[in-house]
């Protein structure tokens, strides 16, 4: 028996393909627009409908318990963001969560910090 034969199933990737998590759709529905730094909650309607929730909603519902980012929430989710920002627009419209943008939605970039990270790099 060689080593290619040794598969378990978690060797094979994700069971489902990203698109089926949100029913084919590449956008999110209404004018959900949600940026990676924005904070995500749950909501107390979220205890009452859990029921009826693929895996991946159940996921993302638990780890919002605490507020969480959207970048850190796709990468504990393992699912790529533009998916899980497509789940959490639904989850928005059906009340179970709340986003909260951070309160600077200026420019937030500092130009000095920028150029010493820049000159850091080109010294490697």
């Amino acid at each position: 028996m060689g080593s290619d034969e040794n598969w378990m199933d978690w060797d094979a990737g994700p069971v489902a393909r990203p698109y089926t998590v949100t029913g084919g759709r590449t956008r999110p529905r209404g004018d959900a627009r949600l940026d990676l730094i924005d904070v995500v909650a749950r909501t107390g309607a979220a205890a009452d409908a859990v029921l009826a929730f693929t895996p991946e909603r159940l996921r993302i519902l638990q780890l919002c318990g605490n507020p969480v980012t959207v970048a850190d929430l796709a990468s504990a989710v393992g699912l790529p963001v533009g998916v899980v920002r497509v789940v959490l627009a639904d989850l928005v419209h059906e009340g179970l969560i709340r986003v909260t943008a951070p309160a600077a939605r200026g420019r937030m970039t500092d130009s000095h910090l920028l150029r010493q990270v820049l000159d850091g790099l080109n010294s490697l």
